[in-house]
Order: structure tokens, then C-alpha cells, then sequence
């Protein structure tokens, strides 16, 4: 170990300490991008990003644990994503299966798939459902894998859902119109039952959400890093969980 890593975990282990509990996240979403630019520095192809990024996503996974975060969103592979080359994507979904089942062997996590499993092949959604089920009884902490996801399309599908729902009820829209509110939709989300996020984090220097937890997102905290996501390190995960201690949050105000 060089110096320069002796001097980050000196760094990283004073953070920690300065960090007071009460006032961390109980619910944070992390758009973990950078994995192809990263591997285009080191003239390696894709892939090569892309598992150093799921290796990242375990690693990350244990800090969330070790902080006390109860839920975590991770942004692993959008609707746009999808549009990719099959020579890239295929590889890219094995790779992502991999790391959300790494994470569910851990025993802490419950494993909550959100997005439109029905566009992924369906050994690959499969192997997600399976996941979750496995999983489905653990209370020490829950993340959700966001694959296939787009925030626009959620929320299209939540108002589909609701509509259905009061259709099979006989509800008349005319009625349901003068009644609908924020939370009738917000019941249809795929995080229904859960808190909005806290604090969103980004890597990469990209200052955007990208489709990301749209509707759940309206009064987080974000924090952007330049860091690409297979460089992201432990001292710049407590960095984020520190600027958010921070702030006052105002909630729109």
C-alpha cells in the first residue's frame, strides 16, 4: 500500500467518525455512470467497464451497509440502454445479473427489481424475479435494481395501473378525475410503500438525471462527482453522505 492510499484511508476514517447517524440518508439512488469512458482509457473494450463497474456496485453495496443506509436505488441499466448493439448489450446484462445476484448472497439485502422486466430476455428476467423472491424475506435493508428503467415510463405505467384499477371497480373517470391527487399515482410506482429518496449521487461529472427516479426525485438532495463510477472510492462515498449532513433540506420551500 503506497502513501498516497495510507493518507486516503487516514481520510476516509475521519470522515466516517465526523459523520453523525441521525442526520445520514435513509434512502439513497446512485447513478452509477462512467463505466465505457473508463474502460476507453485504458483502450479496453466495454465489457471490461462494465465489470469493473458490478464490481463497484458490491463494494458500494458494503458501505451502504456499513452506514446504515435502508434502501438504495441503483440506476443499472435504462430503456435507452437497451437500444445498444447486442454485441454490447448481451454481455452487459449477464454482467448486471452477476453483480444483483453478488449483492443478494451478501444476506443483507432485499432485492427489489423496478422496470419493465418484459423488455430484457426472459432468462434474464427470470433470474431477477428469482432473485427477489429468494430474498424476499430479509428486513435489514433493501435495494432497488433499476433495469430496464426509464423515469417517464414509470410514471406512465403507474397511471395505467391506476386507471385499470378503478376501471375494474366501475369508478367513472369523470369521478375519478375530480378525486386524483399525487398520492393515487404515487401508489402505482414501482417504489410504492417507500420513502423518496434522500439524496441522489452521480458520478462521471455529468450533471443530470437521465430519466432517473423522476417523480420520487422532487425534493432530493443530488451530489455530482467527477469520479467515473469503477473509480469511485469509499472517501468519495462519505464525502457525498457529508455534503448532505450539511444542507437544510427545504422540501420545495
Amino acid at each position: 500500500m503506497g502513501l498516497r492510499d495510507l493518507l486516503y484511508g487516514a481520510y476516509g476514517r475521519r470522515l466516517e467518525r465526523s459523520l453523525d447517524p441521525a442526520v445520514l440518508p435513509r434512502h439513497v439512488g446512485i447513478i452509477l455512470d462512467g463505466n465505457r469512458r473508463w474502460a476507453k482509457a485504458f483502450g479496453a473494450p466495454s465489457s471490461h467497464g462494465h465489470r469493473a463497474g458490478a464490481d463497484k456496485v458490491v463494494e458500494v453495496m458494503g458501505w451502504c451497509a456499513d452506514e446504515g443506509i435502508e434502501i438504495v436505488t441503483l440506476y443499472l441499466l435504462s430503456t435507452d440502454n437497451l437500444n445498444r448493439s447486442a454485441d454490447e448489450l448481451e454481455p452487459l446484462i449477464r454482467i448486471v445479473e452477476d453483480a444483483v445476484a453478488r449483492v443478494a448472497a451478501t444476506g443483507h439485502w432485499k432485492v427489489h427489481p423496478v422496470g419493465a422486466l418484459d423488455l430484457l430476455p426472459e432468462p434474464s428476467a427470470a433470474r431477477l424475479r428469482e432473485l427477489a423472491d429468494r430474498t424476499a424475506g430479509i428486513t435489514s435493508g433493501v435495494v432497488n435494481v433499476a433495469i430496464g428503467y426509464g423515469g417517464r415510463q414509470e410514471i406512465a405505467a403507474a397511471v395505467r395501473s391506476l386507471l385499470r384499477e378503478h376501471a375494474a371497480k366501475g369508478t367513472p373517470m369523470e369521478a375519478l378525475a375530480e378525486v386524483l391527487d399525487v398520492e393515487h399515482i404515487a401508489d402505482h410506482l414501482y417504489t410504492k410503500g417507500q420513502p423518496d429518496p434522500d439524496l441522489v449521487i452521480r458520478t462521471s461529472g455529468e450533471q443530470r438525471l437521465s430519466g432517473f427516479l423522476l417523480w420520487q426525485s422532487a425534493h432530493s438532495e443530488f451530489f455530482f462527482t467527477e469520479v467515473l463510477w469503477p473509480d469511485f472510492r469509499k472517501v468519495d462515498f462519505l464525502r457525498a453522505l457529508r455534503s448532505y449532513a450539511a444542507r437544510e433540506r427545504r422540501f420545495g420551500a
